[in-house]
């Protein structure tokens, strides 16, 4: 059973059977145990044993478990796939695609692709919004002014740069975070933001930036002076800065060089991570961590002209 597996030399053993990949997958997509036509959704069909597919009795069309999720037309393996996705979600600072390369043996170029495919299950669809208390922070994230000739260090470090992108971060004391990219910190834009995703009535914690100011109307809003402390009795935004700091070692640490385009599928992948750590009094272990990303995979496709921005629709 897929429960044993608690290492990753425990899940390669185990997913090096393709039966045993696609069981897991069919289980994930199908708990009542009943598979679904992806082309009609007709639960009739039969099984063609040597080609490891059903059939469907209604449209005759023929379908695997990767047909309608992020693996179709993948000429790969499921062990590559499901061995990557196992890396990615339990690897707390990231995976880069050289180490997917060299582990699932692919190039460095499809591992890339693969991972960024995989970052797009990762991705919360929720629309609820959070509640109770909820800390809202800012991060720039570019390059670091250190690094950078001193012509160009000044510009850097100026807080109204535009060669650094805006995240725009909301965390649930005892739930979840979530992020966003944004354009600029003016006070329409992040009091626009805080009203989609935080519940009306909450209690909401921030630094004192002055975008903030008139939260109050519709919020309990305390502010946290950076200036002065960071804390003030249960009024300050650690845990969310705790969360940039992850998300900073892994962009700066692993993954070393980020496009801007792409920033958001690698701030979902840190969130996701994130959202199910687990607690000493809740733990998640890497089986159910990985158990969750993979009932996910179903109607999340991306291509590779989607992905490089060739067409619509990346994003």
């Amino acid at each position: 059973m897929m429960e044993e597996q608690k290492t990753l030399t425990e899940a390669i053993r185990y997913f090096s059977n393709e039966q045993n990949c696609i069981d897991t997958i069919a289980a994930m997509r199908w708990p009542d145990g009943k598979p679904a036509c992806p082309h009609c959704n007709s639960l009739k069909h039969y099984w063609l044993a040597a080609q490891r597919r059903w059939k469907c009795a209604g449209c005759r069309k023929q379908f695997s478990v990767k047909v309608g999720t992020a693996l179709e037309d993948s000429a790969l393996s499921l062990d590559k796939w499901l061995i990557a996705l196992w890396m990615l979600v339990n690897c707390k600072n990231g995976i880069s695609s050289y180490e997917v390369a060299k582990t699932v043996g692919v190039t460095q170029k499809t591992a890339w692709f693969m991972l960024q495919r995989l970052r797009l299950v990762l991705q919360d669809d929720s629309t609820s919004k959070l509640q109770g208390t909820v800390e809202v922070d800012e991060t720039f994230i570019g390059g670091k002014a250190r690094n950078m000739h001193g012509s160009k260090r000044r510009k850097a470090m100026d807080r109204k740069n535009k060669s650094k992108t805006i995240v725009l971060g909301f965390l649930e004391r005892g739930g979840m975070v979530r992020t966003e990219i944004v354009g600029d910190r003016m006070r329409p834009t992040l009091q626009g933001k805080i009203k989609k995703h935080v519940e009306s009535g909450s209690q909401v914690f921030t630094d004192e930036l002055h975008s903030y100011w008139g939260l109050n109307e519709e919020y309990a809003h305390q502010v946290i002076n950076h200036a002065y402390e960071y804390v003030q009795g249960h009024v300050h935004t650690n845990s969310l800065e705790n969360f940039w700091c992850l998300v900073k070692r892994a962009l700066g640490g692993t993954y070393v060089s980020v496009a801007p385009f792409h920033l958001f599928r690698y701030i979902d992948e840190q969130a996701f991570r994130y959202n199910h750590r687990g607690t000493k009094k809740f733990p998640i272990s890497n089986v159910e961590r990985f158990q969750l990303a993979l009932s996910r995979i179903a109607g999340k496709r991306l291509t590779y002209a989607q992905v490089t921005g060739q067409v619509a629709g990346s994003c």
